[in-house]
């Protein structure tokens, strides 16, 4: 079995990245294919805070290289809100609202959870459950959505593909047993977050796949990290993608977001964890 990495950043409009990151002069609608010509992947945010459109969806699909990958996160609506209950017409208008037009270039959906949320076995079990599993699956759902979305949504797919999630828990009430043996039995994976100590960090690997976000190690969404640091991410996710740091030896797939922006350190980190993977730097 052959396990990839994937470096990037969650979102990327920020504007204290321009005549930084990004080269000053350079258009804002060609941000995203900059990130795309120095890193294989990117975590799109802004689906947390409102449902996009199906054109974004496009656009940024046409943007990047066939190589790049993208993460969804899920809808604050269905985790902070419904906190994760009846929630099916929210999860068909979530997938009817786009992601399925990433195609090939969809990859893992993120589902982030409050720090007010507790550990409740039942109601998380009913909800991973009701999660697609492969495209196909996400499509039917989709055609759930309500009304309102009319005119607005899409509703194809051109491949039937499998469909990963990732749960990023924030309550310390987590550190239960029975919590990673149901994302085991759901095969859903158990975000590794560095937040600088700000809230628990989970590491057992539960499902086919690792799904990373570094938050900043010392200080939450701003600090950079040290080459030090970064030397030992590439250990362990070198250690994931060759199964020598997996419990069953198997080699996982890894997804790895910085999102310590707030001092515009993402995108450079991003880039230098992803070249100490690779040898090289993507460009």
């Amino acid at each position: 079995m052959t396990a990839h990495a994937r470096v990037g950043v969650s979102g990327w409009r920020y504007a204290g990245w321009r005549g930084d990151f990004y080269p000053r002069g350079l258009v804002q609608r060609r941000e995203l294919e900059y990130i795309g010509q120095h890193m294989s992947s990117a975590e799109i945010n802004g689906s947390f805070y409102s449902l996009q459109r199906p054109t974004s969806y496009v656009r940024w699909r046409d943007s990047v290289p066939d190589r790049f990958v993208f993460a969804v996160k899920g809808p604050r609506y269905v985790t902070h809100m419904l906190r994760l209950r009846s929630a099916g017409t929210a999860l068909a208008n979530f997938f009817a609202s786009g992601p399925l037009a990433l195609g090939a270039k969809l990859g893992p959906i993120l589902w982030q959870l409050p720090a007010r949320h507790p550990f409740e076995p039942e109601v998380l079990d009913a909800f991973l459950a009701s999660l697609p599993r492969t495209t196909g699956e996400a499509l039917e759902i989709a055609r759930g959505h309500d009304s309102r979305f009319e005119g607005r949504t899409w509703l194809e797919i051109d491949a039937d593909r499998p469909l990963r999630h990732s749960i990023e828990p924030r309550s310390a009430t987590f550190a239960d047993p029975d919590f990673a043996a149901l994302l085991r039995e759901r095969d859903v994976s158990l975000t590794i977050a560095d937040t600088a100590d700000t809230f628990p960090m989970f590491d057992e690997i539960t499902s086919d796949h690792v799904y990373v976000r570094l938050h900043g190690s010392r200080e939450l969404y701003a600090s950079g990290y040290t080459g030090d640091e970064l030397d030992d991410w590439a250990r362990r996710i070198r250690s994931w993608t060759d199964g020598s740091g997996c419990p069953d030896g198997v080699p996982r797939d890894v997804y790895v977001y910085f999102d310590n922006d707030a001092r515009g350190r993402a995108p450079h980190d991003a880039v230098a964890l992803e070249s100490r993977l690779t040898g090289v730097a993507i460009g």
